[in-house]
């Protein structure tokens, strides 16, 4: 039998590389803008065309390559940034791996213009699909020119799976947010189809902060900073009141490279524990700088991965020192005995002696006497009880029976103490949630009326609400489909002014809403508006549990329910109701 293993040529092992460091356009804007910052760039251009598909352009003022190694840095695992397994764990720079121009050059055109200070002329290297075509003399400034064109031209697969522009420019945006937000001190700009997005000049943090998330953050914004001998940690978490349920407003950086870590983001949510929302995220700003040595970058070719050496410590100190800032600032509730007269204790003279606090108890109190609500009888409890005791004993010697019954003729549906109802159908007791029937009903009927225009009516007084150019972007991508569903707005520097919106949405609602499609928006694509769309005003505008506390108020939708089929889960996937078998007696 013949051999079979075989050395696979190099252009194919270059794409297989490939798909691992250029998933889509924002990879190749990551690992060009991160190579400009390594090279002291203190001005970066980005230049992008239909969302990086037909060009992505980045231009530098760093200190150039020569010509032998403009041609080398094509080259896989050819690199300037280590040259010793020892050096990987004292990365200091964006890069290390050598293989992100290689992987890049395999499945695009590649165009390189590169100049060093000192020499006369410059360098111009054409490549396409991995292929060295040409290398010339060229005249210029000093710095580099990476054009990369037709990304994907030699793979059609990825290409055909590539995301709307929209979605994609928006993953660009979160790349060059990530990059700009690293290094304040040099100039970035920032051009999408010919017009200027960006222009971040050098400053403070804060200011490029301003200057990306607009100029409302600044008052939303607490200082952070604490400091040991081993670690340093400093930067801006958002107040309570200014956090969101989309994310785009939170950032970890370690050494000055953008991070994840979800071990380090719940220490984050325990320090506003109390402070927030469930389902909202603060804003925060957090660089944590630490001795190269104690972290492991070499996780993953992204580099977004991090192994800290003592992650449990870092964990205490990033969750004390935003709790000691929230305290700091008065941002932490805190008792404050000169500010609110009702907690002012009574002067007490000298010599005089305390009484002990008695408390008087009225014995035959019973709150439910005169109450407008029918109690239920116990011989109602124990008829229940006959009736489905060999069902499910034990939710009937639970205490779910402890508010009274309340029955509606068609239905007879029953509310329990936990915020669900009863009620008996098909030989079956059906143990329904509110909230998720509710979500189902207006998830299916807003998803009906999505394909025509829907009424709206005009606001008195606009709604705003500040948004990022991220925001803009997003909002702006599905406009044409809010303008259908009776939405009418104008977005102006950093305000977006609501005048218009759905009749059948609760004016309360909006803002939330609003909060809630920006965040579907960074999972899914404007082509998919419909149904997200539809799912955001059901899960904002489904009343709660506590909130149906009649009969009367639940059987309307009830009967909706029944109509399109009482779907066994809501469009989040959690369950409307359980089934309990009613045993035959007979």
């Amino acid at each position: 039998m013949p051999d079979i293993i075989r050395l696979l040529p190099e252009n194919v092992a270059n794409q297989i590389a490939a798909g691992e460091v250029v998933q889509r356009p924002a990879s190749v804007v990551k690992e060009l803008l991160e190579n400009a910052v390594d090279a002291k760039a203190t001005q970066i251009q980005l230049i992008i065309k239909e969302a990086g598909r037909n060009l992505i352009q980045v231009v530098d003022n760093g200190l150039g390559m020569s010509i032998t190694d403009s041609r080398m840095a094509f080259e896989r695992h050819a690199t300037s940034k280590i040259s010793a397994t020892e050096d990987i764990f004292r990365i200091k720079t964006k890069g290390f791996r050598g293989e992100a121009l290689a992987s890049i050059a395999a499945v695009a055109q590649v165009e390189l213009k590169s100049k060093k200070e000192e020499d006369e002329v410059g360098t111009h290297i054409i490549i396409e699909g991995g292929d060295i075509l040409s290398q010339e003399p060229v005249t210029g400034s000093t710095g580099s020119v990476f054009m990369v064109k037709n990304l994907f031209f030699n793979v059609p697969a990825r290409r055909k799976f590539l995301k709307s522009n929209s979605v994609e420019i928006r993953h660009i945006m979160d790349e060059f947010h990530r990059v700009a937000l690293a290094h304040e001190a040099i100039q970035f700009q920032f051009f999408n189809n010919n017009e200027e997005l960006f222009r971040l000049r050098p400053g403070s943090l804060l200011q490029r902060i301003s200057e990306i998330f607009g100029r409302k953050i600044q008052n939303q914004l607490v200082p952070i900073s604490e400091q040991l001998d081993w670690i340093q940690i400093h930067g801006f978490i958002g107040k309570p009141e200014s956090a969101k349920k989309a994310r785009g407003e939170q950032f970890f950086f370690v050494n000055q490279r953008f991070f994840r870590s979800n071990y380090l983001n719940k220490a984050v949510q325990d320090a506003f524990e109390g402070l927030i929302p469930p389902r909202y995220l603060p804003s925060f700003f957090l660089y944590i700088d630490i001795d190269p040595e104690k972290i492991d970058v070499n996780i993953h070719p992204t580099k977004t991965e991090i192994k800290f050496e003592d992650e449990s410590s870092i964990y205490a100190l990033l969750r004390t020192a935003i709790k000691k800032s929230l305290g700091v600032y008065n941002v932490a509730p805190s008792l404050d005995f000169e500010q609110n007269p009702d907690w002012n204790l009574p002067p007490v003279k000298k010599n005089t002696p305390i009484a002990e606090p008695k408390i008087k108890i009225n014995p035959s109190y019973n709150p439910f006497e005169n109450s407008s609500i029918t109690k239920a009888t116990n011989a109602e409890k124990i008829n229940l009880t006959e009736i489905y005791a060999s069902s499910r004993n034990e939710i009937l010697t639970s205490d779910l029976f402890d508010l009274p019954v309340q029955q509606v003729e068609e239905s007879s549906l029953i509310r329990l103490s936990n915020g669900k109802w009863l009620v008996e159908k098909d030989k079956g007791l059906w143990i329904l949630d509110p909230y998720r029937i509710h979500q189902t009903v207006l998830y299916e009927t807003h998803l009906k009326s999505s394909k025509s225009n829907a009424l709206s009516q005009q606001l008195l007084f606009p709604l705003e609400r500040p948004v990022y150019e991220m925001e803009k972007e997003k909002l702006d991508s599905i406009k044409t489909f809010l303008f259908a569903q009776g939405f009418d707005m104008d977005i102006e520097q950093d305000i977006v002014t609501i005048t218009a919106i759905p009749s059948d949405i609760p004016q309360d609602k909006i803002l939330e809403l609003i909060d809630d499609l920006l965040c579907e928006l960074s999972e899914h694509s404007e082509n998919e508006f419909s149904v997200f769309f539809s799912k955001s005003v059901s899960r904002v505008s489904a009343k709660k549990r506590n909130e149906f506390i009649q009969a009367s108020q639940l059987f309307p939708i009830w009967q909706n329910f029944e109509s399109i089929g009482s779907p066994k889960f809501n469009p989040f996937g959690k369950m409307n109701y359980e089934i309990l078998n009613i045993p035959d007696f007979d």
